[in-house]
């Protein structure tokens, strides 16, 4: 699973299956999809058609953007509507919800956070505890809403400060308040970590 490339082609998006009760989230919703589109780059996300994940998507539908959904065959009803779901460029229906969060990690080349639930919280932390582990380089972002991720930020101080982020700096997510700030915050990332690979490779060479 470990993951080398900085190219940015392709972007996950987690985020709530429910429309929440602050309008600003589906706003955001809509708004990041619109983003997305306009830099050309495809959404990857968890296929569901309904609350914030419907909003993504129909920003990057809607801007002329690719879209691939990936979801379990057992929450197509509860998440989504057929219908809908065939408006996507593209479907991959997995088995169950590990085969679809590998999907979408080995589909992704940066990930974002938008408002979520408890679900959406479990995406971004499993892709937080890989980089930590080493498993991968990819940018990742918390779209921080109206400051929907201020009690997560002031978690990982803490957990940092009680000594248990042992390799806190490979645990370095991105916080955007602003959704036009999320894919300049990303690209500018994935350009440094290019470029302190080629001054490693070129320490390396001389040796």
């Amino acid at each position: 699973m470990t993951e080398q490339s900085v190219s940015i082609r392709s972007i996950c998006v987690y985020c709530g299956s429910r429309p929440g009760r602050d309008p600003s989230h589906m706003a955001a919703g809509r708004a990041l999809g619109r983003e997305i589109a306009e830099y050309g780059l495809r959404l990857v996300y968890g296929g569901g058609t309904k609350g914030i994940m419907g909003a993504v998507a129909s920003g990057v539908l809607s801007g002329g953007g690719q879209v691939t959904g990936i979801i379990p065959e057992f929450l197509i009803d509860m998440e989504a509507t057929r219908h809908s779901l065939g408006q996507l460029n593209e479907l991959i229906v997995t088995p169950d919800m590990h085969a679809r969060k590998h999907t979408m990690f080995e589909r992704s080349d940066a990930f974002v956070a938008l408002p979520g639930g408890i679900g959406t919280l479990e995406e971004i932390v499993e892709i937080m505890t890989w980089a930590q582990l080493g498993r991968h380089e990819k940018p990742m972002v918390f779209a921080n809403i109206n400051g929907f991720w201020d009690p997560m930020m002031e978690l990982m101080r803490h957990m940092t400060d009680e000594g248990f982020l042992h390799t806190a700096h490979r645990v370095q997510p991105l916080i955007v308040d602003d959704i036009s700030g999320i894919i300049p915050a990303i690209m500018a990332q994935a350009a440094q970590l290019a470029a302190d690979r080629d001054g490693e490779d070129a320490v390396i060479s001389k040796m």
